[in-house]
């Protein structure tokens, strides 16, 4: 898992020279035809994030509305390259009054800082289907560099004629060094809301040509 890094801007470190990914294992020969422009395909995707609650149970949640621009170099991943802007007044946890709050000042503050942004600065493939991805988060103005462990879960023409790719993503920040220090503590000791966050990203992506309608 890719975990938070103080640093002012996230790199990535080269592994061992081996093939065109400039990996230690070569690509699949095949990915290279799945170069270009996709589009998350949000009713077959997840943007979403766990988080310890009361130091004994998990909230999760997930952000129904946001934009997407991805492009995937099947050849050369480094050349690969990501945008997501989210929408957080779309975040659903599945509870009104708990999600009224993290809308709230307390949290996104989504009045003044209705967008959280990813832009990717560099990819590698690691071997294999998996690949690191490092970029840059903005929540409430504040960037921090964050580094994405993707895993690619192959491709397939779907039956409206769409060409498909999946991959998950996984990460996890430290929530108050974006200014989300909101907290109270317990009796016994610890804290109601760690501040340890997993972002996770269950991508479907439909290659930029059209969208789904079903």
């Amino acid at each position: 898992m890719g975990i938070f890094s103080r640093r002012q801007t996230a790199t990535i470190e080269p592994t061992p020279a081996g093939g065109p990914s400039g990996g230690g294992i070569a690509l699949d020969p095949s990915l290279g035809d799945l170069t270009g422009q996709w589009t998350i395909d949000r009713p077959h995707s997840r943007i979403g994030f766990s988080v310890r609650h009361a130091m004994v149970t998990t909230v999760r949640g997930a952000f129904a509305d946001y934009e997407s621009s991805l492009y995937f170099d099947g050849a050369r991943p480094a050349a690969s390259r990501a945008e997501i802007v989210i929408r957080v007044g779309s975040v659903d946890t599945g509870v009104e009054q708990r999600d009224a709050h993290l809308v709230g000042a307390d949290f996104f503050d989504a009045r003044r800082f209705p967008d959280m942004v990813f832009r990717s600065t560099a990819a590698v493939h690691e071997g294999g289907e998996s690949f690191r991805m490092a970029g840059d988060l903005t929540i409430r103005d504040v960037t921090r560099p964050v580094e994405l462990q993707l895993d690619y879960l192959g491709s397939v023409v779907d039956p409206f004629g769409f060409e498909r790719v999946g991959f998950d993503g996984t990460t996890t920040i430290d929530r108050t060094d974006w200014g989300l220090v909101y907290n109270q503590r317990l009796a016994a000791g610890g804290t109601m809301v760690s501040e340890k966050v997993r972002l996770q990203f269950d991508i479907s992506a439909v290659r930029a040509t059209g969208a789904p309608t079903a």
